[in-house]
């Protein structure tokens, strides 16, 4: 399981899924357009269970409200719900709710205040982003068949470079008289995770044990120290900005692509929105949109010319943390 608690390594075993997401799908997500972005995960259009009927649970001066407006309420507002309430609790809940929604409605409009021009606007806009929503949900999920994922996976898995990765433990001790002695401790014999348990200051890493990780997930101080190292071998006190190491690499491994059913939620929700995205921009391309906010071509601004002493960016620096 992967610990997040130590300062020295933020991901773990985490860190194969979200790189999946975050690098090996951005080729394949490089090459897609991006129009105006589209709901980060358009839901389907609102289905009721299969169970509900038109079964009648109540009525509000006259107006019947049947277990299907009752499961539209629960995929609503359902998740709000604490989560202790057993079943019967929960549909007593929703039904309530209903009922009071029922009730205020009339009241509203008894009031006329469905005429208002601000409900009118109001009634427009929401139809539309039901609209929106139901047909985005429709293209996602026609998209995200098993064989657009797999092709989507096995080009993220040929685009991944290989890369080293290390599995190291450490103790972390806060002055180099400390690491030293450390140091001597293990030479005379005594087991290194024995010894990470009694002494290091790591609270995050049982027996030392950082696990599997890659060089820039470490201070650079500590990944020079544990990358030079062969499996087997101990370092010479190594002093970072946490304090003193003394490091003990168990093995070093190419870093191995995640299997497609540990990242299938993310590869799901990557090709919905890639699909989703695709829509949009073929929408656009065969429709004719004006905009008063864009200023016309002889009004638009003329960027001013860089002066000749204006200071170059410095390039990147390596970061000094670990990713948490």
């Amino acid at each position: 399981m992967a610990r997040s608690a130590s300062p020295f390594i933020g991901v773990r075993r985490a860190a194969l899924v979200l790189s999946f997401c975050a690098t090996a799908l951005t080729p394949a997500l490089a090459q897609t357009p991006a129009p105006t972005p589209a709901p980060a995960q358009a839901p389907a259009p609102a289905q009721a269970p299969a169970k509900a009927t038109n079964k009648v649970l109540a009525t509000v001066n006259g107006a019947d409200i049947t277990e299907l407006d009752v499961a539209q309420a629960r995929e609503d507002v359902g998740s709000t719900l604490p989560k202790q309430m057993n079943d019967a609790a929960r549909d007593k809940a929703l039904l309530d709710y209903v009922i009071d929604l029922k009730l205020v409605t009339q009241k509203a409009i008894s009031d006329k205040m469905d005429q208002t021009p601000d409900f009118q606007k109001k009634m427009i806009y929401y139809r539309e982003k039901l609209l929106m929503e139901g047909y985005l949900g429709q293209v996602a999920k026609d998209s995200t068949t098993e064989a657009a994922m797999k092709a989507t996976y096995d080009e993220a898995a040929k685009a991944q470079k290989p890369e080293i990765e290390v599995h190291a433990l450490h103790i972390l001790v806060p002055t180099e008289e400390e690491a030293k002695t450390v140091e001597k401790r293990l030479k005379a014999g005594e087991d290194f995770g024995k010894l990470a348990d009694e002494l290091s200051k790591d609270p995050g890493s049982k027996g030392g044990d950082l696990g599997w990780f890659t060089k820039d997930r470490m201070v650079p101080e500590f990944a020079d120290a544990a990358y030079k190292l062969e499996p087997g071998q101990v370092s010479d006190p190594v002093k970072t900005q946490f304090g003193w190491h003394v490091i003990k690499v168990l093995d070093k491994r190419t870093r191995p692509f995640p299997p497609m059913d540990q990242v299938k939620d993310q590869l799901e929700r990557f090709v919905a929105q890639r699909a989703q995205s695709e829509a949009i921009l073929k929408l656009r391309e065969a429709a004719k949109i004006t905009r008063t906010d864009e200023p016309k071509a002889d009004e638009a601004p003329k960027a001013d010319a860089p002066k000749a002493d204006a200071p170059k960016p410095d390039a990147a620096k390596p970061a000094a943390t670990p990713k948490k």
